[in-house]
């Protein structure tokens, strides 16, 4: 079996590259025919995933964080689909967030996910599909693995990629501290949501995850009850708290207790058509995917069922 790691050595504050010999050997004794590349600059895993699939490579494995496995998903996929149905997909989670690991159960680090790879069985998980347009306006597709959403969260997502401060206390920090921040500044937006056939409402949101799986925002259990291989999302419409109740009540989402409060609702759908209204007065609605900034609305987001093999 030919397999590409596919490395970000600035993930975990450069932490990845200076653990990176380490991590080397671990990935050797999984797989002895392995090839690796590594990523300088933003999106550049996907370009590097894409070759490798082209080369023949049957599974890839992304070393770093959240972004870099968004990325390295999104070098499975182009505008038609899949590029290869049958390779397979894996992670060695090291970065600062590690959201998507946690629906798994799987512990923090590199090590711990090394010695997971040695057992892990091979199995057929949904990917999201987010149809948006970038901030310049234009059309552009995303995949995603984990979460998807739009409103504050996309706004808190922008400012946590461009913060430097923050970020050295480590991911949790920096979403909770431009959570809170953010709370106090943002207005909530005026969207009309549509979700398969049984959902239709003009909203007033401050966040809506379209969820793949349970986790975002550094350990904020977002969806609790989403399954990634069930062909459904959970989309979680945050909306209507007066501010003060809506910073109090954030600790709460990262026990997944959130979903209790009337001013949160959960509807399950396959396809979410996300758009502003008038009364949202010309303002963007921000989205982010896997914690990645991928554009605002109007949007449509779609599950593909079963469209990628993830070993974990």
């Amino acid at each position: 079996m030919s397999a590409f790691a596919v490395v970000n050595p600035r993930s975990a504050s450069g932490r990845t590259g200076h653990e990176w010999s380490e991590i080397e050997r671990g990935l050797r004794e999984i797989y002895p025919a392995l090839s690796v590349g590594f990523t300088t600059r933003r999106a550049e895993a996907t370009n590097l995933v894409r070759r490798a699939l082209g080369e023949g490579h049957s599974e890839i494995i992304a070393v770093g964080g959240d972004g870099t496995i968004n990325e390295a998903v999104n070098g499975f996929f182009n505008a038609e689909g899949a590029l290869a149905p049958d390779a397979v997909f894996a992670f060695v989670t090291s970065g600062t967030g590690g959201d998507f690991r946690k629906t798994f159960g799987l512990e923090a680090g590199p090590q711990a996910a090394l010695a997971h790879l040695k057992t892990a069985k091979i199995r057929a998980i949904d990917i999201g599909k987010v149809s948006c347009l970038s901030t310049e306006g234009l059309p552009v597709t995303r995949y995603f693995i984990n979460v998807a959403s739009f409103g504050l969260s996309g706004v808190i997502v922008d400012q946590v990629n461009r913060a430097r401060i923050a970020k050295l206390f480590g991911g949790a920090f920096a979403f909770a501290f431009h959570s809170a921040l953010g709370m106090l500044k943002y207005r909530d937006r005026m969207v009309r949501l549509r979700i398969d056939g049984v959902y239709d409402e003009i909203d007033s949101i401050s966040t809506v995850a379209v969820a793949n799986a349970q986790f975002f925002g550094g350990g904020m259990k977002i969806a609790p009850n989403a399954v990634p291989h069930d062909g459904e999302f959970d989309v979680v419409i945050i909306g209507g708290a007066p501010k003060l109740q809506a910073i109090r009540d954030l600790t709460l989402i990262y026990t997944g207790e959130h979903i209790k409060n009337p001013a949160v609702r959960v509807v399950r759908g396959r396809k979410v058509v996300a758009a502003p209204v008038a009364e949202t007065h010309g303002l963007a609605v921000l989205i982010e995917t896997d914690g990645e900034n991928a554009g605002k609305l109007p949007a449509t987001f779609e599950i593909l069922p079963a469209a990628l093999n993830l070993r974990c």
